[in-house]
């Protein structure tokens, strides 16, 4: 594994973020590894996404189908 050393972080945001971490138990490292983690796992969504194929299908026709869907139950 490797180690990040980060500077410059603005007071407000260390503080925030130690009080989030200890809001869950976590040490300020093991939450900003977390968040990290998260964020990470994130990165290629966009990607995933532009690689769906385009349907061509109206995005009020799909509200529509829901709502229909929805009142029928």
């Amino acid at each position: 594994m490797r180690t990040l050393y980060l500077r410059n972080v603005p007071d407000g945001v260390a503080a925030k973020l130690e009080k989030l971490a200890g809001d869950a138990g976590m040490s300020l490292n093991m939450f900003a590894v977390r968040e990290l983690v998260e964020i990470s796992r994130r990165a290629d969504n966009a990607a995933l996404l532009d690689a769906l194929p385009d349907l061509d299908i109206e995005t009020a026709s799909v509200v529509a189908a829901v709502e229909d869907a929805r009142t029928q139950r």
